[in-house]
Formats: structure tokens, sequence, C-alpha cells
């Protein structure tokens, strides 16, 4: 029988915390798409923790921008960037306000409207790879930058986006390591965080030197 508190949305105290905390935390949780569409509902897998200005990995190391703006608002906001001029990504905002961290939402299982997710994610061979690395979880949810700043704590369950408690996952059921596509001192961090042996987590790749001939395989690195 299905606890009624796993649909319960998570309050923005959950977010107004320290990024290492929050990250990991996330993990077993459920995130909600609703769009004109559809509904998507899709359990979070695997996730990296951005620390902002202290952070070479962040996109706010250097401050504040008009990409990054919604970093540094409100914990419990989404921040949505464009990358290698194809694919977006989302992050969620935690707290402090104004200390711009957030947790890149790199995988998940897709529980509900697989069959929307399919249709955005036509080359997925099978549903564990509808999400399988930031860019393709966008993609199937139909995330854009129209979502950027979005809050995620409201109760509203027509909101396009939210977050409900779900079913934490046990800490021994939580591996960590450096994150994805890292170059620079922001390398060594290990600030990934997924679930043990679950099919939906992307392969770890290290950082590679851009190439004007080449495309990184954006579907599979963030930042």
């Amino acid at each position: 029988m299905r606890n009624p508190a796993a649909d319960q949305p998570l309050p923005r105290v959950f977010f107004d915390r320290p990024v290492l905390d929050v990250a990991p935390d996330l993990l077993g949780r459920t995130l909600v798409r609703t769009t004109e569409q559809g509904v998507i509902t899709l359990r979070i897998t695997e996730v990296e923790a951005y620390a902002g200005e202290i952070d070479p990995g962040s996109h706010a190391y250097r401050g504040r921008t008009r990409r990054n703006a919604s970093m540094y608002g409100e914990p419990g906001h989404a921040y949505v960037y464009f990358t290698y001029g194809m694919w977006h990504c989302l992050n969620l905002v935690c707290g402090p306000e104004g200390h711009a961290s957030g947790v890149l939402l790199r995988a998940g299982e897709v529980l509900t409207g697989a069959e929307l997710a399919r249709t955005r994610r036509a080359s997925a061979r099978k549903d564990a790879e509808l999400a399988k690395g930031p860019a393709r979880l966008a993609t199937a949810l139909g995330v854009d930058r129209v979502l950027d700043g979005t809050d995620i704590c409201g109760a509203d369950q027509a909101a396009p986006l939210g977050v409900r408690h779900g079913v934490p996952v046990p800490a021994d059921r939580i591996n960590s390591g450096p994150r994805t596509g890292i170059s620079g001192p922001g390398a060594v961090h290990p600030w990934r965080y997924w679930i043990a042996d679950d099919p939906t987590v992307s392969p770890y790749r290290a950082h590679q030197p851009r190439r004007r001939a080449a495309r990184l395989d954006a579907e599979a690195t963030g930042s």
C-alpha cells in the first residue's frame, strides 16, 4: 500500500540546506512535470552537487550573470540552462538565498507518463534510457528555459514542475564519485551521487577537451 506522504510536496526548508546535504537526499524523490500533453512522474536516481562561487565546476564560480541568476534566488526553484547549442539541463536551487548552489538532476526512472516521454525521446531503445543523462532527462520531461526560476515547492497539483517526498534511499544504497565532464580543481570533488545498481544511472565520463570537428555527447554530460 502506497504511503500518502510520498505524494506530498517537499517543503522549502528541505532545499534551504547545504548543497551536499540536499543532493544525496534527493535520490528516490519524485519529480512531477505537468504539461498540456500530460503528466510525467520521475524517480530521481542520479544527481550532482554544485556549490556556487566556491566551486570551480559551478556556473556561478565567477559570479552572477543573466544566465545563472536563478541560482542566487530563493531555494526550492528551478535553474534551467542551455548547453552545446542543443540541450537543456535541469537543476534545483538550494539555500541559503544568494549562495548560488544547486543540484543537477542527472538521471531518473520514469514512473508514469512513459508514453509521452517516448514521443520526446524516440531514440531511446528501452524505458531505462528515457532519462539516463541530464539532457535526456530534460528532453523526456519537456524542460526548457521557460521553466527557469519556476517554484518547485508549491502545493498546486497543476504546477508545471514539482518535487514530492517519494521514498528516500537508504545511505547504504547511495554511491558517490567525481562529477561527469568536470576539469581542473573541481574534478576531484566526489559530488556525484547515484542509487547503486540502478539501470537508469548514466555512465561516468571524465572531462574531454573540446574539438572543433567533434561534439561531446551532451546527453551524458552536464555542469
